[in-house]
């Protein structure tokens, strides 16, 4: 008798936990209902999100969105389903999935587990991190090419820090040079003060698509650390965030992917043997 009261006890506060669960947003059902989805852009986070001639979202993270909301309008029924686009910033970016003034963050956000506390994120859609720009003719290929040699950074960021330990496990010795801004980091590769300029990936990517000299510039495909991107979405939707993986996995599958990277880093060549492997790796079957 005393265990079937104690058994009798323990289902009753299984329901009673069950019922006072934290729900789960229902993102999917309040588009459906409203036939209108909230997208956040970034107005300059070239080449992921940006402001484009006409002054409308474009960007390869924006193309990502733009499929995304195609699987949503199969999910929800709504064909005739609008978009809100919504500006963001990388300080309010969080407040803006976790208050409800967007549904799906486009832009570039690394999907790091301290943001998970607060947001989902859905299947890397980008591998980013520090890494180097370097003139093409320079033969610059590996660490060790960088022996006793300038490399630019900017003092005090997380590059600085990620580019001393990089070169210390590889065991080269270079020369820092120590630049203002990032223009400053480009004109010194440019130029030939440096042999590399050190940064985000990103950024980089950026400089060397915005760059109008005459010298033709690469990044290495070396990653000085890791950073995977994602699309940011407000936690504990799980069939939101299935059509957001569910898109993005037949992308990836499709090969489409090789097209949207092209049409926005194709000046670089092919995609880094890393983002190759997340793309495959995130491949999933339907």
């Amino acid at each position: 008798m005393p265990t079937l009261r104690l058994l009798g006890g323990l289902c009753l506060l299984a329901i009673l936990g069950a019922a006072c669960a934290t729900p789960g947003t229902d993102t999917l059902g309040k588009i459906r209902e409203s036939g209108r989805i909230s997208l956040g852009y970034r107005d300059s986070s070239r080449p992921f999100s940006y402001l484009g001639d006409r002054g409308q979202p474009v960007g390869y993270s924006i193309d990502l969105c733009t499929r995304v909301v195609d699987e949503v309008k199969t999910a929800t029924g709504r064909r005739d389903l609008k978009i809100d686009w919504v500006r963001v910033t990388p300080e309010d970016r969080m407040g803006a999935v976790t208050g409800g003034r967007i549904d799906l963050e486009c832009g570039s956000t690394t999907a790091s587990l301290s943001r998970q506390e607060q947001v989902d994120f859905s299947y890397p859609t980008f591998v980013d991190g520090a890494s180097l720009l370097v003139a093409a003719d320079a033969n610059v290929r590996t660490a060790a090419d960088l022996a006793g040699k300038p490399i630019a950074v900017v003092p005090g960021t997380t590059t600085q820090g990620v580019l001393t330990a990089w070169l210390a496990k590889q065991g080269v010795t270079a020369q820092v040079l120590p630049v203002r801004e990032h223009a400053e980091g480009l004109a010194a590769v440019a130029d030939g003060r440096a042999v590399a300029y050190a940064s985000d990936r990103t950024i980089l990517i950026g400089l060397g698509l915005a760059y109008q000299g005459s010298r033709r510039l690469q990044v290495l495909d070396d990653f000085l650390s890791y950073e995977p991107y994602g699309l940011m979405m407000r936690r504990r939707d799980l069939d939101f965030r299935l059509t957001v993986n569910r898109a993005l996995a037949e992308v990836y599958r499709s090969g489409e992917i090789v097209r949207i990277y092209d049409r926005w880093f194709g000046n670089w060549g092919p995609p880094s043997r890393l983002l190759g492997a997340m793309y495959l790796l995130n491949s999933v079957p339907e």
